[in-house]
């Protein structure tokens, strides 16, 4: 009976291979849907589904919102579908998939602030969306973007040399205003909130539960944008060096969050924050400033010292704690003091 199965399972094997999509046919479907999205800013709104397949009614209602100013860089918006567009065109040489990609990154371009940094949403950007965005890796995602773009002359030699100078110019600057947001407590240089004033480059809040705080999530992402730089300046080894002090004294021992049954919740569950002495650091997303200490909240704006003091609904439904320093001191860090030391050689 067992050699009558394996025989059988060969023989379907190249059968049930035929409904699964090709990769190439995959990246093209998803390369239409990124055309079909693209505003007339030149940049994509976020959230949708990439990887959705539409109907021509779809189609046809994306057509429409064209004009619509909801393009932005949080959440991937814009530097993502850069990257799929520019991956596109390599594989078919299709100008539509290069032409929307060089209208994204002149749509990333004209974002910048003068100062160097980009807002959460543009053009016209209004409230909280204004500030110097570094929440979600908003910033460091356009930046990483446009440094790839200089470096990678295979995936993205359709650039010009102009905007490849741009491009370059653009990264100098983003990182100027990084070291202009870094926060000095006492002296000392310390780490990055999710957003900063556009003018001043002091912290600010955005959502009502996102306080203008030290960011024990974002900052990870800053740091290792500065540690890829190939020569870096005395002003960004400092930069560095201040961040990952205070990542280091700022890391949470002897607790880990777990998730429990909680019948009459909503949802039936909860999250918890429980002594475990064994269980890896964590860092909150949130420090206050000057006590350095993690900061938890509800909707009502009003600071908290542990997670189960704020809603149920703001405590399941948003990421308080992590272990998201763990590789950026771990293995980036070991790595970025050797390639300094090769350096100084």
């Amino acid at each position: 009976m067992i050699p009558q199965l394996l025989l059988l399972a060969t023989i379907l094997a190249p059968l049930q291979m035929t409904f699964a999509e090709p990769s190439d046919a995959k990246t093209l479907r998803v390369a239409e849907t990124i055309l079909l999205y693209q505003r007339s800013s030149g940049g994509w709104p976020k959230n949708y589904d990439r990887d959705e397949k539409l109907s021509p009614q779809d189609k046809k209602k994306i057509r429409q919102d064209h004009n619509t100013n909801d393009t932005m860089i949080d959440n991937g918006a814009t530097h993502r579908e850069i990257r799929l567009l520019a991956a596109a065109y390599r594989k078919t040489q299709d100008k539509r998939f290069r032409d929307a990609a060089l209208r994204g990154i002149d749509y990333l371009l004209k974002g910048q602030y003068e100062n160097g940094g980009w807002p959460q949403r543009f053009p016209r950007p209004q409230g909280y969306a204004t500030h110097i965005t570094f929440n979600d890796d908003a910033m460091i995602g356009v930046m990483s973007l446009l440094r790839d773009i200089s470096d990678d002359r295979q995936t993205y030699s359709f650039v010009s040399r102009k905007t490849l100078l741009e491009c370059a110019d653009a990264v100098a600057r983003g990182t100027t205003c990084i070291l202009k947001c870094q926060i000095k407590v006492n002296g000392q240089l310390t780490a990055w909130c999710a957003q900063h004033d556009e003018n001043t480059f002091l912290p600010r809040k955005a959502r009502s539960y996102e306080l203008a705080s030290l960011s024990g999530h974002e900052s990870v992402g800053i740091v290792r944008f500065l540690m890829k730089i190939d020569k870096p300046s005395p002003e960004i080894i400092e930069s560095i060096e201040g961040a990952v002090r205070w990542l280091e004294q700022s890391k949470l021992t002897g607790i880990k969050e777990v998730r429990v049954k909680a019948p009459d919740k909503p949802g039936g569950y909860d999250k918890i924050v429980v002594q475990d002495a064994k269980a890896p650091p964590l860092w909150a997303r949130f420090y206050d400033i000057k006590k350095n200490t993690p900061i938890f909240c509800s909707r009502d704006g009003i600071p908290r010292n542990t997670m189960a003091e704020i809603s149920h609904e703001r405590r399941n439904n948003y990421s308080w704690l992590g272990q998201f320093a763990r590789d950026l001191l771990a293995k980036d860090l070991p790595a970025w003091q050797k390639r300094l030391e090769r350096n100084e050689k």
